[in-house]
């Protein structure tokens, strides 16, 4: 029988540093190798090992103990005439050290996803025509921007205005868990016309810590055949789906629609600054296209969600 089939084999790579030092440091001694060559060819006590070296018992008992912990040998009683002895034996036939298999290790954090529902914003001037409205009702009359101050819009699933803005405050506790490598933030929208018009744009910009990341034009206020996911009770004649939106922060910069927007990064926008930052949608009023805007909650248009943010992480390391 080969003698690798009966001894362990030791791989040593650097994810586990503490275990490779202990072996490395067992076999930094010539001494100590010696006493593994001798334990090859045949198994011994500690004390003929100590009378084969000329060495003290004590000195011995100290390379054993080494050998010991880095697992290269096998310690067991043996009875003898003269009481009870220790036999020392082989027990790893290879040791090999693997300088790259840790890479392989390496963990990746999963993407981390946060929703902020459309009613959850923490700021908003609007004008009329405006309203909000629930996965089940009108939440205020229409055309008065009271419905946005009211104590159920958390509850909204649509928004919508001619001009004016909304502003949410993101938790930048996500973006704290590791070195974030980008932001992406996802949404679905369209402009505002009286009940629908497909050709309607409307220019409506993006803001993060109160800086424009980028201003982009959504071509109508889109009706004609029902929304996926709007409600039996919504009318037919109104709003019912909008364009899904995508802008992806990185630290070389802003990008929509694989185009960079901005110059603008993760860094420069201080979203790691603080406890939070802000996310603001505005159509201004001086802005060529004034043609309002539709923001739809996960029960309305054909998108089930809300503001999505995604971070996804750079390698964390071992």
């Amino acid at each position: 029988m080969d003698i690798d089939e009966i001894k362990q084999q030791i791989t040593l790579d650097l994810s586990d540093i503490e275990n490779t030092a202990r072996i490395c440091k067992a076999l930094s001694s010539e001494t100590r190798l010696e006493i593994l060559r001798c334990l090859v060819a045949k198994a011994m006590t500690i004390s003929e090992l100590a009378a084969h070296f000329y060495l003290p018992m004590s000195s011995m008992c100290l390379h054993i103990k080494t050998l010991r912990e880095a697992d290269l040998i096998s310690v067991v009683p043996k009875s003898g005439i003269r009481g009870s002895q220790k036999l020392c034996g082989i027990k790893t036939s290879r040791i090999s050290l693997d300088l790259f298999s840790h890479t392989s290790k390496i963990v990746h954090n999963p993407p981390a996803f946060v929703n902020m529902p459309i009613g959850h914003y923490s700021n908003c001037e609007v004008h009329p025509p405006c309203g909000i409205a629930s996965a089940d009702s009108y939440l205020y009359q229409e055309d008065t921007p009271y419905g946005f101050y009211s104590q159920d819009r958390t509850d909204a699933s649509l928004l919508w205005f001619s001009s004016g803005y909304l502003e949410y405050q993101f938790s930048n506790y996500t973006l704290q868990q590791d070195r974030v490598s980008q932001i992406e933030f996802s949404f679905e929208v369209c402009s505002e016309a009286p009940g629908y018009n497909n050709n309607w744009p409307s220019d409506i910009t993006l803001e993060l810590n109160h800086k424009p990341v980028t201003t982009f034009r959504t071509k109508g206020d889109y009706g004609g055949r029902k929304g996926i996911y709007n409600p039996s009770w919504w009318s037919d004649s109104l709003t019912q789906f909008g364009e899904y939106k995508k802008i992806l922060i990185t630290r070389d910069g802003c990008f929509m629609d694989d185009r960079q927007v901005s110059e603008e990064n993760i860094d420069s926008l201080g979203l790691l600054k603080d406890y939070f930052f802000s996310f603001i949608l505005r159509v201004d009023p001086d802005s060529q296209h004034v043609g309002g805007m539709n923001l739809f909650g996960k029960h309305f248009g054909d998108f089930a969600q809300d503001i999505v943010m995604k971070v996804e992480y750079e390698n964390n390391g071992i």
